[in-house]
């Protein structure tokens, strides 16, 4: 944030994230949140969690720089097996806090697995595999198994498979769009729906009636698999997502949306009367 700026390392960090939870997804992961510089995903079979995060760095690697500086970041990634409860778009569970914990231990491009992810490798995976012996992690009476997956060799034995092939062997498609909503009124847009305008004017997509609110505020698009919205206003637009601790401020630029949030209008982030958009942003099998 301090070499970038706080829009550009902000826009870069939601690139990377939400690139990040497209391909897990059309790896076999269900992403369940994002979480401002993480994403949360399970999957049904550990060898294809191992995979998929052994290809992260190279989809990082493939995205544009924004405003010159580049958009690959070091993703440390932390893996674990077992047992969870999903509630009200969330999971609990030891299996989630030891993954978490994993990846905090994890140094940039590394990736942890727990013991029981260990097992569920097969023999030739298991190559590719380097024990640290027991780690203390936080929350567990006892240092547990830790291994070290080197990415490298992993990624080498992977095919990965283009997205129009996916598509056309499996039968299943990406799903994405964004939700909007305000008071009763509600919108959502798709990649193939063009383009969507909140403001007060009478052309808007998204009508806003509030003095504060310009009538071409802003414009919401998808971009490269993106959902980006840009400020046109005279007052400013924010964003504030779920889970991150400032909102993003936009005056004529634009920002990258990823899980869920709320966009202000031409007023103060604390101006309680701030109109505001909720939004979804969803991307899933």
């Amino acid at each position: 944030f301090e070499t970038a700026g706080n829009v550009a390392a902000t826009q870069i960090v939601t690139r990377c994230t939400q690139a990040l939870g497209v391909h897990l997804a059309r790896a076999g992961g269900r992403v369940i949140k994002y979480l401002g510089d993480g994403v949360l995903a399970l999957f049904d079979d550990p060898v294809a969690a191992v995979d998929a995060s052994a290809r992260a760095q190279d989809v990082l690697r493939d995205l544009p720089a924004v405003a010159g500086v580049s958009a690959t970041l070091g993703v440390k990634t932390g893996i674990e097996r077992g047992f969870i409860i999903e509630h009200d778009g969330d999971c609990y569970g030891d299996a989630v806090n030891v993954a978490a914990r994993l990846s905090d231990r994890a140094q940039a491009n590394e990736i942890l697995i727990g013991e029981s992810v260990y097992k569920a490798l097969p023999v030739a995976k298991r190559q590719s595999c380097h024990s640290l012996d027991r780690l203390t992690i936080k929350g567990k009476a006892e240092p547990l198994p830790v291994w070290r997956i080197d990415w490298s060799r992993t990624a080498e034995t992977t095919m990965t498979i283009p997205l129009e092939m996916y598509e056309l062997h499996t039968g299943q498609r990406v799903i994405q769009r964004i939700d909007l909503e305000r008071l009763d009124q509600r919108a959502e847009l798709a990649p193939s729906g063009g383009s969507l305008t909140i403001g007060r004017g009478e052309a808007a997509g998204f009508k806003v009636s509030d003095p504060r609110v310009s009538r071409r505020h802003a414009r919401i698009e998808w971009s490269g698999g993106q959902c980006v919205i840009t400020d046109f206003s005279s007052n400013g637009t924010w964003v504030r997502f779920v889970g991150s601790p400032a909102p993003v401020s936009l005056r004529r630029d634009s920002c990258t949306l990823y899980g869920e949030g709320e966009i202000g209008l031409g007023a103060a982030p604390e101006d309680f009367t701030a109109p505001t958009v909720a939004f979804r942003v969803i991307n899933e099998l």
